[in-house]
């Protein structure tokens, strides 16, 4: 938390440098992998009768492809809007511990409410595990203007293969359409291992291996992956403190 709240240094980098930066860093693979995962949401916006402006709009705006998922499955079951709304709001709670953990990097000194707010709205499973892997390494002061740039590299190109997947619906087979959802998750977990520095990182992820399809075996899937994260983040922090006692 110190150094999001310590006075920032002029950076020696041109923000615009540092903006193209993460919009270079993004278009090497991150923008395309969240971008090609979202082309079966803009096939399911077609088929539940929805414009391409809108499918295009509910990435700008939901950012979340399972949220969508849930958002056009639920059209398409005609459920009402604000139930819709409930449902996506609560899938997209899992966000919240991601942006506890993101914004303390990205906070700077006399930034509003409501440009924090913006900031937390590109937080979303790519631009996360790439954010943490990378911004701490990066000045302080450097930050910011390299993750909108990355971010809104990731956003606009997602919105764009958004409306590619619409123009394909009734040509890209069903199954494909699924699997390309799968593409973030399967990165996500590349990312992770990769990224997996310390005992505490590698014991979590291995756990979540582990606990995962057990908890789903003992309690189903409604919320095998809730005690997935709770058990085997409780046992990581463990460790983790155990280590750094020892190491005191």
């Amino acid at each position: 938390m110190a150094d999001a709240e310590a006075p920032a240094p002029a950076s020696a980098v041109p923000t615009h440098r540092l903006v193209l930066r993460g919009v270079r860093d993004a278009l090497v693979l991150p923008a395309w992998v969240v971008g090609f995962a979202l082309v079966g949401v803009g096939s399911l916006a077609q088929d539940v009768g929805h414009p391409l402006g809108a499918a295009m709009l509910s990435t700008l705006l939901i950012w979340a492809g399972p949220a969508q998922v849930v958002f056009y499955g639920s059209l398409a079951a005609g459920v009402a809007l604000p139930l819709i709304a409930a449902a996506i709001c609560l899938s997209s709670i899992r966000f919240l511990p991601m942006t506890i953990a993101l914004m303390p990097l990205l906070r700077r000194p006399g930034q509003g409410l409501l440009a924090q707010i913006a900031i937390a709205h590109y937080i979303a499973v790519t631009v996360w595990v790439e954010s943490l892997r990378r911004l701490p390494r990066m000045p302080a002061e450097e930050r910011l203007p390299y993750y909108l740039g990355f971010a809104n590299a990731c956003v606009l190109t997602t919105t764009a293969l958004t409306g590619v997947g619409w123009f394909l619906s009734g040509t890209l087979p069903a199954p494909l359409a699924s699997g390309l959802l799968f593409i973030t998750p399967i990165y996500f977990t590349l990312a992770l291992a990769a990224g997996a520095r310390t005992a505490v990182d590698v014991t979590a992820i291995v756990l979540g291996f582990l606990l995962a399809p057990a908890f789903g075996y003992l309690v189903g899937r409604d919320f095998d992956l809730l005690l997935t994260g709770l058990v085997g983040g409780t046992i990581a922090y463990l460790v983790g403190r155990a280590r750094r006692r020892r190491g005191a």
